[in-house]
């Protein structure tokens, strides 16, 4: 028993202590990049934020909220997270804080919520307790999908808030119901936007319309997974996953369609094409720019600092079936040049984030997952 119990005592020790790995270096176009490990030990990390102290929040997918510190200790999961469906591409997704987090402590989550048999996305908002161990409290769901539960497919999950408080969500079409991405009636393949408190705000473009959700801000999305407002003029980006093909970078504006399933740069599993075939169609927002074949993009940012030269400005997206980490030049609102970045690295990447030192922050997606720094070569 004592011999168990020392085991467990040092495997405990392991997972909670930081992580000596050896450095990465890689090509780019900003000069060499050095990719350190950060912090290892999660299963299924799926999102990362930065508190103002520097520490760092994660999610892990089956259900968990951890703080990391800056030299890489885990904590012991935060208790009161609700209840996940864990199963398929279901679990815990997004965590942002809210822009007055230092006075409110307050931070926002989504997770697919157990419903019918299977899941719903749904979003929750907390407040972190400090002192030696961090906890939640006030822990309120503000948002449940409406229309049909997912079976593990397609939950979207992604989070920002505007200047003005309101938050966007993402919802994914659950697969098997890809033409509710089309109808109003539901939040299959919708952008939301809500209030911090849950509600639909008045001028939502589907508010004062009959038989149409309130909370709607667009439609016509897949699986959309990145999710990101440009500092430079204030309009949201968006990020989706196509089937074969067709994986797209959009600008949302309010009550507008971008497509799915009518339309798209891929086509089917199966090789059937999608809809009538056809890339673009009147009425139909066309993506800003697509990936055939696909990357299977997840995590979106826009780089706003000065450590890498030349990249303030680019946006950065996670690919988890290409394992790469994608930077899109912008001039003038459109995408004019990709730089594919860590194709060695050979880790499926779910997050991408700019931290407060400037470096670039990326989660790995496996059952070992590990927090990533990219920096500049000394």
């Amino acid at each position: 028993m004592a011999r168990l119990k020392l085991i467990t005592s040092l495997a405990v020790a392991a997972l909670l202590s930081p992580v000596a790995a050896q450095a990465q270096t890689f090509k780019s176009s900003a000069g060499d990049l050095t990719v350190e490990t950060i912090a290892a030990g999660l299963v299924h990390p799926w999102s990362l934020a930065f508190l103002p102290d520097g520490r760092m929040l994660v999610t892990e997918r089956p259900g968990r909220i951890r703080i990391v510190t800056r030299d890489g200790k885990l904590s012991l999961p935060l208790a009161d997270v609700p209840k996940v469906y864990a199963s398929g591409q279901g679990g815990l997704f997004d965590v942002i804080l809210d822009r007055n987090f230092a006075n409110n402590r307050t931070i926002y989550f989504s997770y697919a919520e157990p419903f019918e048999g299977g899941a719903r996305t749904a979003l929750a908002r907390a407040a972190i307790e400090g002192g030696d161990t961090p906890a939640l409290s006030d822990v309120k769901v503000i948002y449940r999908q409406f229309g049909p539960p997912s079976r593990g497919n397609h939950f979207g999950g992604r989070i920002v808030q505007a200047n003005d408080g309101n938050l966007f969500l993402t919802n994914g079409e659950h697969f098997t119901d890809r033409d509710k991405a089309q109808t109003l009636d539901n939040d299959l393949g919708k952008i939301v936007r809500l209030t911090p408190d849950g509600a639909a705000p008045n001028d939502n473009p589907f508010a004062s319309k009959a038989g149409a959700r309130p909370e709607i801000w667009s439609y016509g999305h897949r699986n959309p997974q990145g999710l990101a407002i440009n500092p430079a003029d204030g309009k949201l980006w968006e990020q989706e996953h196509g089937a074969r093909g067709g994986d797209e970078i959009n600008i949302i504006a309010p009550g507008h369609n971008y497509g799915w399933p009518l339309v798209s740069y891929g086509v089917n599993y199966d090789g059937s094409p999608v809809g009538t075939g056809k890339q673009q169609m009147a009425g139909v927002d066309d993506a800003l720019w697509h990936w055939t074949p696909s990357i299977a993009p997840s995590g979106l940012t826009f780089y706003t600092g000065d450590l890498f030269k030349g990249w303030k400005g680019s946006l950065f997206n996670g690919a988890l079936k290409f394992q790469l980490l994608s930077r899109l030049e912008i001039s003038g609102g459109k995408v004019v040049r990709e730089e594919r970045l860590l194709q060695g690295l050979h880790e499926r990447i779910r997050d991408v984030r700019q931290g407060p030192d400037g470096a670039l922050y990326l989660l790995t997606d496996s059952s070992g997952g590990r927090i990533l720094r990219v920096s500049p070569a000394k």
